[in-house]
């Protein structure tokens, strides 16, 4: 198997880190072959504009979707942005590793997201959802928050984790196609005593070893829906 974590904390020594390369280093162990993008160290430029193309359509007005496509057409992305795409198009399986900060991805990664996924290399042309571009591919969320696990329940007050997840999970990996893990989730990690972070760890090990077959959050099919993109079976309700 091949995996490709993209990996956003500022913080080395932070509990992210020590999940990164914990599972880096147990599927490296495991004869797995994998690639670590580390948004910081890397010093990632997350602003998508001009720098994301070495190629030009329009020099008048920067139309983000069709310079996008012009670039798939013409060989035309940066080369920190074609180095990303070459990682993404490798892997077998894709991690995104990060604090959830603001009910979102840090900065850093929603901008990685932002000028990675172009249009017509990623997406578009029909290539969606379970048709996607990366379509047998595997893709999964490692979170840590700050809050405990009972803040995100159902009458909990930052409401369901899935909830929040869904416009990463549904609108970033699966509409690209991935098969879309459920989340590796650690609720308060800077609560916990060096015991309980080791136990986590430990499961995070075991998780990563066997990304192939974790469950998956099931997701409709393009099948499931009729000409005008309406669930068939909300027609029979």
């Amino acid at each position: 198997m091949r995996v490709f974590i993209v990996h956003a904390h500022h913080e080395p020594t932070s509990f992210n880190s020590a999940m990164t390369w914990e599972g880096a280093g147990a599927l490296s162990a495991a004869g797995h072959e994998v690639i670590v993008s580390d948004l910081y160290a890397m010093a990632f430029n997350p602003v998508s504009d001009r720098r994301n193309f070495v190629t030009v359509r329009d020099p008048h007005c920067l139309r983000q979707q069709a310079e996008e496509i012009y670039a798939s057409e013409n060989d035309g992305f940066a080369p920190d942005i074609q180095a990303e795409l070459e990682k993404l198009f490798w892997c077998d399986a894709l991690v995104l590793q990060f604090p959830l900060w603001w009910f979102g991805l840090p900065a850093i990664m929603k901008g990685w997201v932002d000028r990675v996924f172009a249009m017509r290399r990623v997406y578009g042309g029909g290539k969606y959802y379970d048709r996607g571009v990366f379509a047998g591919k595997r893709a999964m969320c490692s979170v840590t928050t700050g809050s405990l696990a009972h803040v995100y329940s159902e009458f909990g007050m930052n409401g369901l984790m899935s909830s929040i997840l869904f416009p990463i999970n549904h609108g970033m990996l699966y509409f690209t196609g991935f098969t879309v893990v459920e989340p590796f989730l650690v609720h308060g990690p800077v609560r916990m005593s060096q015991e309980e972070r080791a136990a986590f760890l430990a499961s995070y090990r075991q998780r990563i070893l066997n990304l192939g077959q974790a469950p998956a959050i099931a997701y409709p099919s393009l099948a499931d829906y009729d000409e005008h993109w309406v669930l068939k079976s909300a027609q029979s309700r």
